[in-house]
Formats: C-alpha cells, sequence, structure tokens
C-alpha cells in the first residue's frame, strides 16, 4: 500500500511536491498506507525536455544516477536523497525510488569507473542491448563487470535509504533475467531489506516461477490507466504489448489467470489506481480528474482488494476529492487486501449472472474465519441480483452480510437481493 507519482506528476515531481504528498500519505499510514515512491526523472534538471541532451542527466563520478539539484535541493553536497528519505522515515513511511534497467549511456560514453571495482562501464555495458520504448541506458551484460554495476548503484541507494525499488524494462518487452537475478544479488548484498517490483507488464505467466524467485512484485498488465475498457491490438510499435493503456475491464482476466500466485512476499501487480485528481503532469494525457465514474472507480478498488493487488495511489494527494478519500480511507475493505490468506474467483455462477463477476476471499483457514464476497456487474446496463449463496458457492451457506463499502449490517441471511448499476460493484463480509 502506497503512493507513486507518475499517475499525476509524471516525469515532474519536484522535492516540495513530494513532501506534500507524502505528509498526506502519513495521515493515511494508520490505515496502513506505508510507501512513498518517486517515479521515473528525479535525475533530470529539465524534465520537460524532448531528449536527453535537453533533459540534462545528474550523474555522479561514478556514472550513477544522482538527484537534480534544482528540484531536490536537499540533495546538496553530494547527499544525494538520503535527507529525503530519513524526512520520509520520520514521517512513519517508507521510500521508494524508479529506475530504468541499465546502464546510462552517456556513463557508457565516457567509460566512467564502476565504484568498488577495477571496472569500467564499458566493461559491463551490453551496447547491442536499448530499452525499445526508452533509449536511455544501454542494458547490463550477464558478467562480473555487469554485477559490479549494479552492486554499485543499488549499494548507493541502499545507502540513503531506499526501501522500495521500481526497475522498469525489465519483466516485459523485454525480460531480462539475467538482470533481474543482478538486481536481486545485489540488494542481498546491499544488506538492506528492499522491496524489488518490477515493470512493465504483462508479464508471462511462463516466467512467474523465475519472478516470483527473484521479487516481490511484478506488473502483469501493460500501463493501467482510467479507462474501463481498452481490448487489445496490435502493437503500435515496439515500446507496447497491444494493451496500452490497460482497462479496468481486462484486469479481470488478468487476476484470474494470476491468483494462484499471490502469496506473502510475492504479489502479482495490476498497476497503480490512476482515481482521483491526475495534474499537474499526468504521465499520459492531460490534466484531469479521473475519467471512471464513481461506480468504475469503486469497482477497480474493490477487484484489486479483494484480489491482494498492491494498492498503489496514483491521485494527486494533495487535491483528494471527498469521494476519492472516501475509497482510499475505508478501513473495512483494505482490511480485505491485507488480512485475507487466500482468494479466487467463483467460476461456476448461475446461467442469468453471466455478465458477473465474483470473487471469495478468505482470512484465516479456521471454519470460522472471516470471508468476504464481491460482485461486479460488468454490463453496460444495470442488473438485480437475487439468489442463495449456496447457489453462488458450495462455500457458501446461511451466512449473514454486510456491506463494506457502506458500513451497515443488511437484513435476513443466506442470500442476495441487489441492484449494480452498469460497471458496479459490492463487497461483503460474511459472517
Amino acid at each position: 500500500m502506497g503512493w507513486n507519482s507518475w499517475d499525476a506528476y509524471g516525469l515532474t515531481i519536484d522535492e516540495a511536491d513530494y513532501r506534500a504528498n507524502t505528509v498526506v500519505l502519513s495521515g493515511m499510514k494508520q490505515l496502513g498506507w506505508q510507501y512513498s515512491v518517486i517515479d521515473e526523472g528525479w535525475y533530470l534538471q529539465n524534465p520537460f525536455g524532448k531528449n536527453t541532451a535537453e533533459q540534462k542527466f545528474v550523474y555522479d563520478a561514478n556514472g550513477r544516477l544522482i538527484p537534480a539539484l534544482n528540484r531536490f535541493p536537499s540533495a546538496a553536497n553530494g547527499k544525494g536523497l538520503k535527507p529525503l528519505a530519513d524526512w520520509v522515515h520520520g514521517q512513519g513511511l517508507k521510500f521508494g525510488i524508479h529506475l530504468i534497467r541499465g546502464i546510462p549511456r552517456e556513463s557508457v560514453a565516457a567509460n566512467k569507473p564502476i565504484a568498488s571495482s577495477s571496472f569500467h562501464a564499458q566493461d559491463a555495458a551490453d551496447t547491442t542491448d536499448v530499452c525499445p520504448w526508452n533509449q536511455d541506458n544501454y542494458g547490463i551484460q550477464d558478467n562480473a563487470a555487469g554485477q559490479a554495476w549494479y552492486d554499485s548503484m543499488i549499494g548507493l541507494y541502499a545507502g540513503w535509504g531506499v526501501d522500495y525499488l521500481k526497475v522498469d524494462c525489465i519483466s516485459n518487452r523485454p525480460y531480462k533475467i539475467s538482470e533481474i537475478r543482478q538486481i536481486a544479488a545485489a540488494i542481498k548484498k546491499s544488506g538492506r531489506p528492499i522491496v524489488l517490483s518490477l515493470s512493465p507488464g504483462p508479464t508471462s505467466l511462463d516466467n512467474a516461477q523465475e519472478v516470483a524467485q527473484y521479487a516481490n512484485l511484478w506488473r502483469i498488465s501493460d500501463d493501467h490507466w482510467d479507462v474501463w475498457t481498452n481490448p487489445a491490438k496490435p502493437a503500435a510499435n515496439a515500446g507496447e504489448s497491444g494493451e496500452f493503456p490497460m482497462g479496468t475491464l481486462q484486469a479481470f482476466g488478468r487476476l484470474f489467470a494470476w491468483h494462484s500466485w499471490v502469496k506473502p512476499g510475492n504479489w502479482p501487480d495490476e498497476d497503480m489506481l490512476p482515481i482521483g485528481n491526475l495534474s499537474p503532469h499526468p504521465g499520459l494525457g492531460e490534466p484531469r480528474d479521473s475519467r471512471f465514474t464513481h461506480d468504475e472507480a469503486r469497482t477497480e478498488f474493490t477487484l484489486w482488494a479483494v484480489t491482494r493487488s498492491p494498492l498503489v495511489l496514483g491521485a494527486n494527494l494533495t487535491k483528494l476529492d471527498d469521494f476519492t478519500k472516501s475509497l482510499i480511507t475505508n478501513g473495512e475493505v483494505l482490511r480485505v487486501n491485507q488480512k485475507v490468506t487466500s482468494t479466487h474467483p467463483i467460476v461456476s455462477l448461475p446461467p442469468e449472472m453471466r455478465k458477473v463477476r465474483a470473487w471469495l476471499a478468505t482470512e484465516g483457514t479456521s471454519a470460522s474465519s472471516p470471508r468476504y464476497l464481491a460482485l461486479f456487474n460488468l454490463d453496460d446496463q444495470p442488473i438485480h441480483l437475487q439468489a442463495k449463496l449456496s447457489d453462488l458457492s458450495g462455500q457458501l451457506g446461511n451466512q449473514s452480510l454486510r456491506d463494506l463499502w457502506e458500513h451497515k449490517d443488511l437484513p435476513g441471511s443466506g442470500q442476495i437481493d441487489v441492484t449494480l448499476a452498469p460497471h458496479a460493484s459490492v463487497l461483503y463480509g460474511l459472517k
């Protein structure tokens, strides 16, 4: 659970705006919101530049990216992001940053020495390997020099106090298992516990065993934005999966496919939640309030919660509206995401519910363990649902229902009777 700057700020987040959002996040830490992550571009002097030369990357003497002082002034005097990380920790939160895998081209051109080794940048770089949608870096060779590069870079960031590392262009387009291994090894050598998040998606199910071995989160979708549906299409170029931008409707199938891989320390990641205000410089499109209807935003949050996908907010937290705040501060719903130990889709629903999706989640393993039922209307028309719980699943019977979004116990037991608006949902606690 946390916040990432990309959906609202794109490349442009600076220290003042980061601190302002983190203060809001810290006000919700009692609910479990924990990680505050600076996404791509914290090392750019001019994030509005059209190319590397205009953006003006900032490096140290060993070719490692360091923060741009005009945007992160607390990094002065070679302190890097440590003062900011220390401040985040003082707020009772954890600190994260984003990286594109590999080694900066400029560091390779200058053949910078790799810290704490006898190697130089050209020993580590694979100049035949460039991310198809970001040309800033070369890939890393699977050799001792390559490992030394990652040891050096991640050692620096661990020393700053980084708790969460989002590494991009590594889990899909292309899938780079050698670099995933190197990064995981470098984190272990650093001596600091760092959550490793891999992007972008969709990560192939064929690679599930490997990513689960080395990473904590891995994206199972392409970039997700505030659209209900965006059916897969032929990729326009090498930088797309054919699913960009990902819609909520398509997430149901992907979360179904990955649900057996969810366990403590391993979280298939459907991407950030683009709800609330997406400004001033969102990573896609014009500044705006999320295009989701209230029903769609609640459905998305419910789906992420009941499937135990990471809850990473994309909104500008300094501009929270009352509705978005009601979503992200509902402790009963957040408990489902954080406390359930198993969750699975109900695949055999009555024929009249063909446009409905259902998920059942359990907290604990005993017969009396709390259970939760989520129902989703995928149709563009309202649906009235009237059924016995036992008709939905043999695991259900005469339980009474509590509407977790509305914080109210419902009359009767053993059955549901609800009308769902288009793209709406309901989340019940069963007792």
